[in-house]
């Protein structure tokens, strides 16, 4: 394994194969929170691109949790047991040689790639590298997908914490991305959908629902809206444009948090080989825009 970085003895990258459901029900509960207008994906359907994050998706058992949410690392753990205690879904690449449909049963085949330490502007960090490729009940190649995961030190701040739960005012309003202009949309974020999307996912990660946990332990100003969903959110916008090209890659980013409750637009434009679709967000007028999530297609 490349780019190994000190570790707890005993622990071994190693390969985990499985059979898994492409679940009906999961497939049915994004297309439920996205009530975008588009038909949810029936059994026998293609199942849209990176919605295999729902339809996969497994929950840890509850005496394995540790208390970010994530389950407790060991030298037993499928991940090594990093000694930082922050974790984040950075990005990652994945390829679609194939295709999978809703109600297939596929062959799932995850390792960990390589294990990196790092020194970045915010101190000690530790990216892992987890590859996974899914296989059609056929036995041909759907699905290969490169996972970062980035570990980091313990927030610092002696900033106040709010004694309010802003989070608490904020209520649905409807479908979460909705079109705005002529080729762009907007993404409206609250408790509730956060609260759904980790649900979907089988993602106990505290920092998407647990505001006093975010605030106070974490140090955030507020609930962190998951990565994948932004990342979801922007692969459906090429859904609801009806554009008819396939997507044979792409690439996805996450280089900054957005948080509950701040409107972010959805905002396309054509590249020489597909096209790129990103999360913005501005602070107020005349202030600089923040690229949240950036998701790079590829036409096949």
């Amino acid at each position: 394994m490349a780019g190994t970085s000190d570790l707890p003895p005993g622990w071994e990258a190693r390969t985990v194969t499985t059979e898994e459901f492409v679940k009906p029900g999961h497939v049915a509960a994004l297309a439920a929170l996205f009530d975008d207008g588009l038909p949810a994906p029936q059994t026998g359907d293609v199942l849209p691109p990176l919605w295999h994050w729902v339809a996969l998706a497994h929950w840890p058992l509850s005496g394995e949790m540790g208390p970010d949410g994530h389950p407790l690392r060991s030298t037993a753990s499928f991940l090594p047991p990093v000694d930082l205690p922050r974790r984040m879904f950075a990005g990652g690449d994945v390829e679609f040689p194939g295709t999978l449909r809703v109600g297939d049963t596929v062959r799932k085949v995850s390792s960990v790639e390589s294990v990196t330490e790092k020194q970045g502007h915010s101190g000690r960090l530790v990216i892992v590298v987890v590859v996974t490729r899914l296989y059609a009940p056929d036995g041909t190649l759907a699905v290969v997908e490169k996972q970062n995961v980035i570990y980091r030190e313990a927030a610092v701040s002696t900033e106040q914490v709010p004694a309010a739960e802003p989070a608490a005012v904020l209520t649905p309003e409807g479908p979460p991305i909705r079109r705005y202009g002529t080729d762009s949309w907007r993404l409206w974020t609250d408790p509730t959908l956060l609260m759904r999307f980790s649900a979907a996912t089988a993602n106990p990660h505290r920092i998407h629902y647990d505001w006093p946990y975010a605030t106070r332990v974490e140090r955030y100003p507020g609930l962190v809206v998951h990565g994948p969903l932004m990342t979801l959110a922007l692969a459906e916008t090429h859904r609801l444009s009806d554009d008819p090209h396939p997507i044979a890659e792409l690439s996805h980013r996450n280089s900054a948090p957005l948080f509950c409750g701040t409107t972010a637009e959805l905002r396309p434009t054509p590249t020489a080989t597909g096209k790129t679709v990103a999360v913005l967000s501005r602070g107020g007028v005349g202030a600089t825009e923040t690229i949240h999530t950036r998701l790079d297609l590829t036409y096949a």
